[in-house]
């Protein structure tokens, strides 16, 4: 029989051990976010799954608001969205660039690319952090506890201290809503 408490007793213990790994590097990643956001550039996020979803739930945030609806919008996307080029893309040429085309067409420099995989090992997201690099983007890597291929690709890279994917997208999420109000709330004070 599943033991709920153990469950929620077991994602309360990633998150405490996130307060002891990894404050200064949401922080470093929330101020990357809100450096772009005051100069206009594009914070553009990916990540398949659970991951796409946090991407545009992520985007929408920023672009609409947190908690102020009446601020500024921040230039957000998630490349997640596009179904019509990603399903043709993908057909007509690999699932493993549809984001990487993208971040060719819309990146620039500046812009960040925030890449999320639990495993690490997305061949479409390091496809489009190697894209990201080239064109001079900073990038933000979440990931799990191994950080698989991806661990050593960003500017700042965030492990959620857990090998259960359930638990890693809860830390996701977590640290998802922390960038975003980081980057809100400075925004706001810059007005």
């Amino acid at each position: 029989m599943l033991d709920i408490k153990s469950i929620i007793q077991s994602s309360i213990d990633v998150k405490y051990e996130l307060i002891n790994s990894s404050i200064h590097e949401i922080k470093k990643a929330s101020e990357m976010l809100l450096s772009a956001a005051k100069l206009n550039k594009k914070i553009i996020w990916c990540g398949n799954g659970g991951s796409a979803a946090d991407s545009q739930h992520m985007a929408a945030e920023l672009m609409g608001g947190l908690r102020d609806h009446n601020r500024p919008p921040i230039y957000s996307i998630a490349l997640t969205t596009d179904t019509s080029f990603i399903t043709a893309w993908a057909n007509d040429t690999s699932f493993d660039t549809i984001f990487s085309r993208q971040i060719e067409a819309i990146g620039n420099p500046g812009d960040v690319l925030v890449a999320i995989s639990t495993s690490g090992n997305s061949k479409n997201v390091i496809n489009a952090i190697k894209i990201a690099k080239d064109k001079k983007l900073n990038i933000v890597i979440l990931t799990g506890k191994s950080g698989g291929k991806m661990k050593l690709l960003g500017d700042v890279s965030i492990f959620i201290p857990s090998d259960d994917t359930q638990r890693i997208q809860e830390g996701h999420l977590l640290v998802e809503h922390i960038l975003c109000e980081y980057v809100e709330e400075g925004f706001l004070s810059n007005l």
